[in-house]
């Protein structure tokens, strides 16, 4: 597959649409869930998904065919999934009156938290209970955890998507899923 993804990536640097359309099929519904399992948004994450291809078109010159397209793609995404979670903690209250409404805030304008029958028939209660650990884990465990586990990435990818070493990717790993087990272990204890 990669060297497919090296080829097209070539095509696309030399103007082929086609093959650039290739590696969207290929990667966007990738894109779309690490994103959406980081953002926990749908929105958000269709948002990366076309500023994660944006990026790929502009910078395709850029692209090192020495390494594999999916780290490079993933880097861009992750990266762009992180900058949106920091600017989401640092500006977003929910108290904030929203502009046009009169007397409404963000809390009246957040979804439902009830499921659709469609979707408790596919979310098991202790897949819920897991998500529910993994959003809340600290930023810094949250996407090596995703990458590792959601997207079954080895230490070596991920510490390339992320640009840290391994030792780096393994001691985050080993941490965020102490801190999975421990919250799961609360949950189950209520």
């Amino acid at each position: 597959m990669n060297y497919i993804e090296t080829r097209l990536a070539k095509l696309a640097r030399n103007g082929d649409r086609r093959a650039f359309s290739e590696l969207v099929e290929i990667y966007k519904d990738k894109i779309y869930h690490m994103a959406y399992r980081m953002l926990s948004n749908a929105h958000e994450a269709e948002e990366i998904v076309q500023e994660t291809f944006l990026r790929v078109f502009m910078n395709l010159h850029r692209y090192d065919e020495n390494q594999k397209f999916s780290t490079w793609i993933y880097r861009i995404g992750t990266n762009l999934s992180i900058d949106r979670l920091r600017k989401r903690k640092a500006n977003f209250s929910l108290d904030a009156g929203i502009s046009d409404t009169e007397g409404m805030d963000w809390y009246d304008a957040l979804p439902s938290e009830e499921k659709t029958p469609e979707s408790q028939v596919v979310l098991s209660e202790t897949q819920a209970q897991i998500r529910k650990a993994i959003d809340m884990l600290p930023e810094k465990y949250k996407s090596v955890v995703i990458l590792r586990y959601l997207h079954d990435m080895s230490l070596q990818e991920i510490g390339d998507v992320l640009n840290m070493p391994v030792t780096t990717v393994k001691t985050r790993v080993h941490r965020g899923r102490e801190y999975l087990r421990k919250k799961l272990e609360n949950e189950s204890l209520l």
